[in-house]
């Protein structure tokens, strides 16, 4: 399973890719950071954000896209943009019909580390060590990622791959209906009879 996942931000978007190789092993394929500048008004942000991850979708072909879910901070103004780029992930995502599974930030700690307490550095210091990478991935926003994408295959993975099953039925069920009225749009109607 590759799972791509998003740890969402409005200034750095933090994007990983990792392969499952097997049992609690998994693969790093890539791993970055959109970035926005905090000048831009916020549509242009949000558009380059939009840009970005539909580059990595395309280039990355996950069977899964995890994001991190967004939870109530004191600081309303991040949590707005923080929610605005999860957004926009659901919707790359549904756009290509795959589904989504969203963890929460203890879940995240509690996968890697342990504990969902877990500091920022320990996280990184985690996600380096299983993904056996020769240096940590920076800026934090990117380690996220990947801790958020160990977390789908050691948490997730088992009951996405049902809902992955679930989701491919009712698509693949709503394109042959869709598919059905169609060709019965096109199919030539019979003369109606007219009284004299």
């Amino acid at each position: 399973m590759r799972v791509l996942a998003v740890d969402p931000g409005l200034t750095r978007c933090g994007i990983g890719v990792v392969d499952s190789t097997g049992g609690r092993r998994a693969t790093m394929v890539a791993v970055g950071v959109v970035r926005t500048p905090a000048t831009d008004p916020v549509e242009a942000r949000l558009l380059a954000i939009s840009e970005g991850l539909e580059s990595w979708l395309d280039e990355h072909a996950p069977d899964v896209v995890a994001v991190e879910r967004v939870f109530a901070q004191a600081n309303v103004r991040s949590v707005m943009g923080t929610a605005q780029a999860a957004g926009l992930v659901l919707v790359a995502a549904a756009r290509r019909g795959l589904p989504v599974a969203m963890h929460t930030p203890s879940e995240v700690k509690a996968a890697v580390t342990g504990s969902g307490r877990a500091e920022k550095e320990q996280v990184t210091v985690m996600v380096t060590r299983i993904l056996g990478l020769a240096e940590a991935p920076r800026p934090a926003d990117a380690a996220d990622a990947l801790a958020l994408a160990l977390c789908h295959l050691w948490r997730g993975g088992a009951s996405s791959r049902l809902e992955a099953a679930a989701h491919s039925a009712l698509v693949t069920g709503r394109r042959n209906a869709y598919a059905e009225a169609e060709a019965a749009a096109r199919r030539p109607r019979p003369p109606v009879a007219r009284a004299r």
